[in-house]
């Protein structure tokens, strides 16, 4: 070892965070091709569930529809609107 210690070093500086397209919803062109986690399909509120775990529960019993991109759960603009329709409830006719 010698006499002298090492100086430490120094984390370089991050850059400021800038938004993405990937976050970014405005236009539903890009909505179309966006795909969502059950993280933020459950902070969005785009299903009647409270919880992301609920929603990958759900997934995993097959009960609603998903995409399974490398392993993960994935839900398209598609998959959202399906879902939705899988709560709806029609009027009688009288």
């Amino acid at each position: 070892m010698t006499a002298m210690a090492t100086r430490k070093r120094r984390a370089p500086a991050k850059a400021p965070k800038t938004p993405n397209s990937r976050t970014s919803t405005g236009s539903s062109a890009e909505a179309e091709f966006r795909r969502w986690t059950p993280d933020e399909v459950a902070a969005l509120k785009l299903l009647g569930f409270e919880s992301a775990r609920t929603i990958r529960e759900k997934c995993y019993r097959r009960e609603l529809f998903h995409h399974r991109d490398g392993g993960r759960i994935t839900f398209t603009a598609e998959d959202l609107r399906r879902n939705n329709e899988l709560g709806a409830v029609q009027p009688l006719s009288a």
